[in-house]
């Protein structure tokens, strides 16, 4: 409880007739507190009595204290230093111990890089759109969603598939245009290996596309893109409508086979993830995508891209309106990644 002049004064407030709410009050507690004092007997403990002091706990001594100097050390030093090595470099200096108290220790003590800030970074009107394919399992086997959306309006396009090919992507991407009326003028993609041969850019290299889908790309008058490994985030406009995919539509409903699936998912897109009041943007999706981006979107190509194998477009129809970032390659590399 409090001090003894505290309870000298409460008992007296009491005494003096003030109520337990103006108490509560005075001495910043709860009502419910004030009288817990009171029900316990608190306020009649002998005033004389001195408050129960604890001591402290005397320290334990442990093998790797006279070792975490080095530790420490040699974190400062070498931040990514595995708790494996320094257990290595300890035990040649004489440490007596085991594994799990030093890595429990490393653990604790590791310099911690700070969080790199995520920016929201938004897109003008018609400029971009993100892609993705999402994995989902049914009881007649596993279906993939194929995810467009377009970085400025969040209006969104989804097709469930039997598989993730190149030839789903292309078509799926066409019928994505055709839902929306008209092309953005670029395609974010992740690290998908229907787009994406090699990527180096993070040891300083340079990134590689599918020939065929630049192709494709030139068809329709887009400029793919692809993020770099490991940075998802910086396709997180894609990335969260696939978490409110499952979360609103997929979750707790049952359906009977694939033609089910993306009538009910058509459905569910024309009628609630287009029309509800985004949160990020603050307006429907629907709404914000007739006002400002539809006008911004490139017009549709005159025709579909020939099937997989067939003749290349003409040059007439296949300009490439920005640069693409490729590397040029020996045909032998494209043969090696197809395998």
């Amino acid at each position: 409880m409090y001090t003894r002049e505290k309870r000298v004064l409460l008992r007296h407030y009491l005494e003096q007739g003030v109520g337990k709410t103006e108490l509560a009050r005075r001495f910043g507690v709860s009502r419910r507190t004030i009288y817990y004092w009171i029900k316990t007997g608190q306020l009649d403990r002998d005033l004389d009595d001195e408050p129960v002091r604890y001591k402290a706990r005397p320290a334990v001594f442990r093998k790797l204290d006279p070792y975490k100097g080095i530790i420490e050390e040699r974190l400062e030093a070498h931040p990514l230093l595995t708790a494996q090595r320094l257990f290595d470099e300890i035990q040649a200096a004489g440490y007596p111990g085991g594994y799990t108290q030093l890595k429990d220790y490393v653990r604790a003590i590791r310099p911690r890089p700070p969080a790199e800030p995520v920016v929201r970074f938004e897109t003008p009107a018609g400029f971009q759109g993100q892609v993705d394919f999402a994995t989902f399992n049914l009881p007649w086997g596993r279906r993939y969603a194929l995810l467009v959306v377009l970085g400025y309006s969040r209006l969104l396009w989804l097709r469930f598939y039997r598989r993730q090919t190149m030839e789903v992507l292309i078509r799926g991407l066409e019928n994505a245009f055709a839902y929306f009326g008209g092309v953005p003028q670029e395609l974010l993609f992740d690290q998908m290996r229907s787009v994406v041969i090699s990527d180096d850019r993070l040891s300083e290299g340079g990134l590689i596309l599918n020939t065929e889908f630049l192709r494709f790309a030139a068809h329709w008058s887009f400029r793919p893109r692809a993020c770099r490994a490991y940075r998802a985030k910086t396709k997180g406009k894609v990335e969260r409508p696939i978490r409110y995919l499952r979360q609103s539509f997929f979750y707790g409903r049952t359906f009977l086979n694939d033609d089910d699936l993306n009538t009910q998912v058509q459905g569910w897109l024309d009628g609630t993830a287009n029309v509800r009041r985004h949160r990020t943007i603050g307006e429907s999706p629907r709404e914000r995508f007739e006002r400002d981006e539809r006008k911004m979107l490139k017009p549709l190509a005159l025709m579909p891209y020939p099937r997989l194998g067939t003749a290349a477009p003409s040059s007439s129809s296949t300009r490439v309106p920005y640069p693409v970032e490729v590397q040029r390659r020996p045909l032998s590399v494209y043969a090696e990644a197809g395998r």
